[in-house]
């Protein structure tokens, strides 16, 4: 139902788009999130858009991620700019509504020089 894509290798201080395309019917009814997991670490919230627009951020990439969606192309995005290595993780989109709550696949994104 989703399809991320965009993790990498980067060097710290770099930047990478992340990229999740969802099916019309999901996509256009859901509140989208990025999530991200660490080895060994819980699966924690990164960043949140809902169909208006409005945007919520985790403190720790407050001023450096910014999330949007693009409606008419089914496609929620991640800039991360200013990544360093606690950034390192995979991470995940995800699609929630009151009726369902949808997972990608995970991409992984690992900072390091």
């Amino acid at each position: 139902q989703l399809q991320a894509s965009g993790g990498g290798l980067v060097q710290p201080g770099g930047s990478l788009r992340l990229s999740c395309v969802g099916s019309r019917t999901i996509f256009s009814a859901s509140l989208m999130r990025w999530y991200r997991q660490a080895p060994g670490k819980q699966r924690d919230l990164v960043a949140e858009i809902f169909r208006s627009g409005y945007t919520n951020y985790s403190d720790s990439v407050k001023g450096r991620f910014t999330i949007s969606r693009d409606n008419a192309k089914n496609t929620l995005y991640l800039q991360m700019n200013s990544l360093n290595s606690e950034d390192t993780a995979v991470y995940y989109c995800n699609a929630w509504a009151p009726s369902y709550n949808y997972w990608g696949q995970g991409t992984q994104v690992t900072v390091s020089s």
